[in-house]
């Protein structure tokens, strides 16, 4: 990303009921650092993600309830997905003596260990690998977490969120609806600057979607500025992916492999970026395959010896248009 970062406060105060705190933990990934969020315009409040985990974090968050209110207090920590930059600060938080005096509940939405990707060609099932669980291998196992569900409700006083399960980015992603302003929290499906990356682009898209017919006036995002009007940038997110598959399929008028494809469409990025460039024309490739637009020549291929095509197999292979 060569956006400038807009320079965020490490605790603003966004509206009457929602207040910011950040994860301490800026990157190329994180921009200016995982958004963490305390809603609710009473004492109890509910805490969207908190951070990776670094040590300065939870003073901060300490220190930012207490100058909201000296009775403010957490009675629910919701993670939006599985990755560590959203989850890490649990450990610290419920170990400290001054969120152990009320007692959190911890939420998250469930993955399968057995869940896998799927592609449909032809009628046939191609299964084209497992779910990459690697970003829950260093969840507390000690830490007891309520399963979320789609739909499900939270509230607290002057604040009713809604869970929006939005796979895609990741399978276990959640985004939420914030009744009394009409507003999305988005985690990493839209960031507040630049564009997001995703595992599944049919589910990303249709998350997508599913938040633009919500008709959001304000998106929170998990990573950069808030986005007001929220419209314009879900338009924006969309109509991008919608132009990247286009090229892709234009593309296609001869059998190409997908770092074929990265040497055209990204040759104005550096050589250091085309592999990761490669793996985002897959997931494009893919959801294409899965809407019979695409294939590649299976005549004389054999079934992989793991039993299941995985997607390092399918960099390798030379896509054309159906």
């Amino acid at each position: 990303m060569t956006e400038t970062l807009t320079k965020l406060a490490p605790f603003t105060r966004l509206s009457d009921r929602v207040w910011r705190v950040l994860g301490g933990n800026p990157g190329r990934f994180t921009l200016q650092g995982t958004n963490t969020y305390l809603i609710g315009t009473g004492p109890r409040k509910l805490l969207l993600d908190c951070g990776e985990g670094v040590p300065d974090y939870v003073p901060l968050l300490e220190q930012s309830l207490q100058a909201i209110s000296p009775q403010a207090y957490i009675s629910d920590v919701i993670i939006s997905h599985g990755h560590k930059d959203h989850f890490g600060g649990l450990e610290g938080i419920l170990s400290t003596p001054f969120f152990q005096r009320k007692g959190i509940r911890v939420h998250k939405f469930p993955i399968s260990s057995s869940s896998s990707s799927c592609s449909i060609t032809n009628d046939n099932i191609t299964v084209i690998d497992t779910a990459d669980l690697g970003h829950l291998q260093h969840f507390p196992p000690d830490i007891h977490v309520h399963p979320l569900h789609d739909q499900q409700v939270f509230q607290t006083e002057g604040a009713t969120l809604k869970v929006l399960h939005t796979p895609g980015h990741t399978q276990d992603h959640c985004t939420f609806w914030l009744e009394e302003e009409q507003s999305v929290f988005t985690a990493d499906c839209i960031l507040g600057q630049g564009t997001a990356v995703f595992e599944d682009l049919s589910a990303y898209l249709e998350g997508l979607r599913s938040i633009l017919r919500l008709h959001p006036v304000r998106l929170y995002p998990g990573h950069g500025p808030i986005v007001e009007p929220a419209l314009p940038k879900i338009k924006e997110y969309i109509a991008h992916r919608e132009q990247r598959e286009q090229q892709v399929l234009d593309f296609l008028n001869k059998p190409s492999t997908p770092m074929e494809i990265v040497q055209v469409l990204y040759r104005d990025y550096p050589a250091s970026l085309h592999l990761p460039a490669a793996h985002s024309v897959l997931l494009h490739l893919l959801k294409l395959e899965k809407d019979r637009r695409v294939t590649w020549d299976k005549s004389n291929e054999s079934s992989p010896p793991h039993g299941s095509w995985k997607r390092a197999d399918l960099l390798s292979k030379k896509w054309h248009r159906l």
